[in-house]
């Protein structure tokens, strides 16, 4: 019976599932008799535990690792060092600072996705680990920065100020950090708070379920609403809701990718790449549709003619 806060169900049936790199540590020494099948031998066992489908490690019979998602992954670097000088130019508008720490907290994920779902490190090994739990962490405080930004975006706090900041960041590390930690006491196993899973087979942790599952989720619907009545009801706009509105959608696809057609991909490609690439290319593409939403409702420079004509 499959409890709230359960892995098992997406370590097996979702190829590339970065989070059960922690799990697979925390069998491999609590419950070895647990891994089977291409998850029995840790040198070329793929992302997951025992997973229905993934491809091998790199370099081991042949296997190119997750080859497309490091593609997708080395392309969404580049194309989102390109939207942070954009962003960066455009020094009048509203929430600018905010908007670029989200694109570069974002950035920062990019790599550590491309190492934990690569096929790069031996799995249970303390690099991929650790690599894994510090992934972790920057999803779970890259979601509270889109968040921020909607609550920025009402001028609650004047934008770029201390007031906007200090709290930006504090809970910028605070979930970092509370994320993090819970990431490598799963793994390792320092306390029985967050430690073991019980049963070993459930791969149970509710606390690393709702920061990387549960919060997301819940982070991306309130920004989307928030918008919403910032463009409708303070803005009076109708024109830049339809950016929200495809920025989500594209979301939503790059999830159901990932969840619904990952396996499909997988299977029908003999595990020589999942979907996970796809989900990247997509969530890219809606922090790209984000930037262009912004835009639209924000100024591009300070109108120095209306104070020296």
């Amino acid at each position: 019976m499959t409890r709230f806060g359960d892995f098992q169900p997406l370590c097996t049936n979702t190829p590339s599932y970065p989070w059960c790199n922690l799990f697979y540590r925390q069998l491999e020494h609590e419950s070895p008799s647990t891994l089977a099948g291409v998850s029995a031998d840790a040198v070329s066992a793929p992302v997951g535990i025992n997973p229905v489908c993934g491809a091998l490690r790199l370099g081991h019979d042949g296997s190119l690792g997750n080859v497309a998602n490091i593609v997708a992954c080395a392309v969404s670097i580049i194309f989102v060092v390109l939207l942070i000088v954009f962003t960066s130019r455009r020094t009048a508008a509203v929430g600018r600072v905010e908007l670029r720490y989200f694109q570069i907290l974002y950035l920062f994920t990019l790599p550590f996705q491309l190492v934990t779902t690569g096929g790069f490190l031996e799995q249970g090994s303390t690099a991929l680990v650790v690599v894994t739990a510090i992934h972790a962490g920057l999803v779970a405080a890259l979601f509270w920065t889109l968040l921020a930004n909607g609550i920025v975006a009402t001028q609650v706090v004047e934008d770029g100020t201390l007031s906007s900041l200090i709290p930006f960041h504090f809970f910028t590390l605070a979930f970092f950090a509370a994320t993090t930690y819970i990431s490598l006491d799963v793994a390792f196993t320092y306390t029985s708070t967050f430690g073991p899973s019980v049963p070993p087979q459930a791969l149970h942790s509710t606390p690393l379920f709702v920061f990387t599952s549960i919060w997301p989720g819940a982070a991306a619907i309130l920004y989307f609403l928030l918008m919403l009545y910032i463009v409708l009801g303070i803005l009076n706009e109708v024109r830049p809701v339809w950016y929200f509105i495809l920025a989500a959608t594209v979301f939503v696809l790059s999830q159901l990718d990932y969840f619904l057609l990952n396996k499909v991909i997988c299977r029908g490609s003999n595990a020589r790449v999942d979907g996970s690439f796809v989900a990247t290319i997509l969530e890219t593409a809606a922090v790209g549709i984000l930037y262009l939403a912004w835009k639209s409702i924000t100024e591009d420079s300070w109108d120095d003619a209306a104070y020296y004509p």
